[in-house]
């Protein structure tokens, strides 16, 4: 998608077949400038604003909050395929969530749905643990958070709306249509519409690389699947060129490769990225393929961190050329320093090329300035 111009309205229709193209949009609660989910949506449609995406999960249900790898937004028909992330997951979390072994545990489960049924949309301010602010991982969440994000995980529970960025669940079958709960797909299947789909969306990869994508698919039913897709000639091998001039194995189908011939030579122009966005999600496979290594600093001391606290990936064309530090202060945008890529020379076209992104991106953020550290451009040396 961002080979080509993001023409459309950016919500509704137009972005529920954002949406299914992309497989998911991850959620990101970091709000410097815009949100992972927000920006990734932007970044392919130019219209698009926040309430639409809110719009579909909460009023339209044409989406649902769930994990793939992360928390993200789904489609609302890929809903039937998450039953078996559902009784993994909550596997999953009996075998290795601390709070599952505590006295009590399966009480405060029973407690917290018994709320849920009896008041309808709740958040943990309303399970009885008060606000869980200063909380660090579901290590030291109160029990009846941990409960709540237990019974949401394992598909009891659905998020129905947000109010700023706080969950609010509720029965599933409040939440979910009873035509996406009544549809039921045997293992086999589900797995191989994950491995399928997640090959149609990445165009190629290797068993591991697709197992991750909506991470349903274990790595050994991944090798699997690609054996059996491979002797029956539904996927082929080829050899992927890397950034470094090395060659990777990988898996493609006939038709990606009759695609991959007509794709539209890239713009010029230069796209301001969520470090979330999933031409970057898998950072070892960016790495491979742009030669672009990002790694998220937040957790970093400021003091050793190499570039900063969030730090925006920088497109052009199918080059990564840089990275962005920026963030929204009052009505606008301060950009304190762009880092380019080695090799990446920031003319006056180029330089002036990121400058028209932040003014776009800044009716996003709902900014209407943009200023700049003096020193803001590095220099390669």
């Amino acid at each position: 998608m961002l080979l080509r111009r993001g023409s459309g309205l950016g919500r509704g229709a137009d972005l529920e077949g954002v949406l299914d193209g992309l497989g998911f949009v991850q959620i990101d609660s970091v709000n410097t400038l815009a949100r992972a989910h927000d920006l990734i949506l932007w970044s392919r449609r130019g219209q698009y604003r926040p309430k639409a995406l809110e719009h579909l999960v909460a009023r339209d249900r044409a989406a649902f909050e769930h994990w793939t790898h992360d928390a993200a937004v789904i489609p609302m028909q890929f809903y039937p395929m998450w039953q078996l992330k559902f009784a993994r997951d909550e596997a999953r979390m009996r075998a290795r969530w601390p709070a599952a072994r505590r006295q009590g545990w399966q009480d405060e489960i029973e407690q917290v749905l018994r709320h849920v049924t009896d008041n309808g949309a709740s958040s943990s301010r309303d399970v009885g643990d008060g606000d869980t602010k200063g909380s660090s991982g579901w290590w030291d969440w109160q029990p009846s958070k941990t409960a709540l994000e237990f019974l949401w995980r394992s598909g009891q529970l659905a998020v129905c709306h947000r109010k700023g960025f706080r969950k609010f669940y509720d029965l599933s079958e409040r939440v979910i249509p009873a035509t996406s709960r009544a549809k039921r797909y045997d293992n086999d299947e589900i797995i191989d519409w994950a491995m399928s789909e997640a090959l149609r969306r990445l165009g190629f990869g290797t068993s591991g690389e697709l197992a991750a994508f909506f991470d349903i698919v274990t790595r050994d039913e991944a090798r699997d699947w690609c054996a059996a897709a491979l002797a029956v000639g539904t996927i082929i091998e080829t050899d992927i060129e890397l950034a470094d001039g090395s060659l990777r194995r990988s898996f493609v189908t006939e038709t990606t490769l009759n695609e991959a011939a007509a794709l539209p030579q890239p713009s010029a122009r230069v796209r301001l990225l969520s470090p979330f966005d999933p031409a970057l999600r898998d950072r070892a496979r960016a790495e491979r393929l742009f030669g672009f290594r990002y790694r998220i600093e937040i957790f970093v001391p400021e003091a050793k961190r190499q570039y900063g606290y969030y730090v925006f990936p920088v497109l052009q064309g199918n080059r990564m050329i840089g990275r962005l530090d920026a963030q929204r202060q009052g009505n606008t945008i301060a950009v304190r320093t762009f880092w380019p890529e080695a090799g990446v020379r920031m003319g006056k076209a180029r330089t002036a090329r990121l400058k028209s992104e932040l003014e776009r991106v800044g009716h996003l953020a709902k900014v209407q300035d943009i200023s700049f550290a003096d020193d803001w451009l590095q220099r390669l040396s």
